[in-house]
């Protein structure tokens, strides 16, 4: 094992680990890299200065909801989609507005949904959004038949290269430059404060 002396070996080792990461990396995860006890401001110091490292590059450092990791800058990812065989799996309507619903309302029943969406709301739609691990049940609610309270997962966020709720688009943003979501207008404005999702 090489001796560290110097911030450039730890944040090299810190490139090791991030780039042949799976999944983000918490710093909890990153701390038992080394046997020194950094304080926070020399873990942001360290990870700041590798995220300039690679300014410049096709692939960035970024924080998302449950830890750090590398990915293809956006503007490469069009050339990076020809690599792969599969396509990307294309979602209804129905299971767009629903994941809206429950990203904007958060925790909320299915019967919220249906209130909201005016429809009912087909198991196989929660289903699909679980399986994705975007969706995950957080409770039930103190009512008649105890329904499952569900709300998004640190998955979704990472999905979405978002550290938290509160950095989701507008409603209307999402409208206008998605069209995924067409919820009226009404009810739209009477959606609550993003609220930080529940722990996995």
């Amino acid at each position: 094992m090489l001796p560290l002396y110097k911030p450039e070996d730890f944040k090299r080792v810190l490139e090791a680990a991030l780039l042949v990461a799976a999944e983000p990396l918490p710093q909890s995860e990153l701390k038992k890299l080394f046997d020194e006890d950094f304080d926070d401001e020399t873990w942001r110091t360290l990870l700041d200065d590798l995220r300039r490292d690679w300014a410049e590059r096709g692939i960035e450092l970024v924080q998302l909801a449950s830890g750090w990791r590398f990915q293809t800058r956006p503007e490469y990812q069009p050339y990076m989609e020809r690599l792969k065989n599969e396509k990307p799996p294309k979602y209804s309507r129905a299971v767009m507005e629903t994941l809206a619903i429950i990203a904007y309302r958060q925790p909320v029943t299915r019967g919220d949904i249906e209130d909201i969406r005016g429809v009912a709301v087909s198991p196989n739609i929660l289903k699909t959004l679980e399986g994705r691990g975007w969706v995950d049940t957080v409770g039930h609610r103190d009512a008649p038949g105890r329904p499952a309270l569900y709300a998004t997962t640190r998955k979704f966020l990472d999905d979405l290269n978002l550290r938290s709720l509160s950095e989701l688009p507008s409603l209307t943003e999402i409208e206008r430059v998605m069209d995924l979501v067409e919820l009226p207008e009404a009810k739209a404005q009477s959606l609550p404060p993003v609220e930080e999702p529940a722990a996995d």
